[in-house]
């Protein structure tokens, strides 16, 4: 086989890549052994290693113990929509969505106070060290986690309210906006920026992803007046799911 200026144990997996993905190694599939790349490719042991290790780094293909290496199934992205903040009679984007009955969507979250970190002090306009309530979601589709988050909102906003713990009281899990509401802080501004990232270890385990696998990160602020009153980071799968927005025009 000729090969350009490319680096040939990336050609190599360019080219079982692109098998995998028009289906000539459907899931399930045992990748050719390192022998037959080698000798299908006509490279050497180093190279044909190499490229395997490529495509489990895209999480394309797993080893599977004593058995050899295998085509994994490939998701079919799912979108999760985000539409910015709601007004104060509807639910979270994620509880509305899943008030659909074909949905069979779940949480749990979990609060504490906590210390706000050098950036989350950033985001929210404080001093490092402020008191902030720290809330971390774990979401769930069918079973299957699907989502993380965790937000911090500032103590010196919601302390000592019937607000202060987001998932619990009368207003629990009722969103920021309707909750920041109830205390007299009426939001009217919210900024999202998505970015991506490998995952963190704890993170790839809670979501059942493969180590080395991308994920999406929204980082996203509530402001009222123009001061940050809740800040969060979501973290999603960018192999299961991709996030579709839907802005209203003015």
């Amino acid at each position: 086989m000729t090969f350009g200026e490319q680096p040939a144990y990336l050609r190599v997996a360019g080219d079982l890549r692109k098998k995998i993905v028009d289906g000539l190694l459907p899931p399930h599939t045992r990748l050719p052994s390192q022998a037959r790349i080698r000798e299908e490719y006509g490279v050497s042991d180093t190279v044909a290693l190499e490229a395997r290790k490529v495509l489990m780094a895209e999480g394309l293909v797993e080893g599977r113990s004593g058995s050899g290496t295998y085509v994994r199934e490939r998701p079919v992205p799912r979108r999760i929509a985000r539409s910015g903040f709601r007004p104060a009679d509807t639910p979270t984007p994620f509880r509305q969505e899943q008030a659909d009955t074909s949905a069979r969507g779940t949480w749990e979250s979990g609060s504490e106070q906590a210390e706000a970190s050098v950036p989350v002090a950033e985001r929210l306009g404080l001093k490092p060290g402020d008191r902030v309530m720290r809330t971390r979601y774990l979401y769930r589709e069918g079973g299957e986690p699907m989502m993380l988050s965790t937000s911090w909102e500032p103590l010196a906003v919601t302390g000592r309210t019937p607000v202060m713990l987001p998932e619990e009281g009368p207003l629990g899990g009722m969103g920021v906006v309707e909750r920041m509401a109830a205390i007299d802080v009426v939001v009217d501004n919210v900024t999202e920026e998505v970015g991506a990232r490998p995952g963190l270890a704890e993170e790839l385990h809670a979501l059942g992803g493969v180590p080395g696998h991308v994920v999406l990160v929204v980082q996203r602020t509530f402001y009222a007046s123009g001061r940050p009153v809740e800040t969060a980071d979501v973290v999603i799968p960018a192999d299961r799911y991709r996030v579709a927005y839907h802005l209203p025009v003015k």
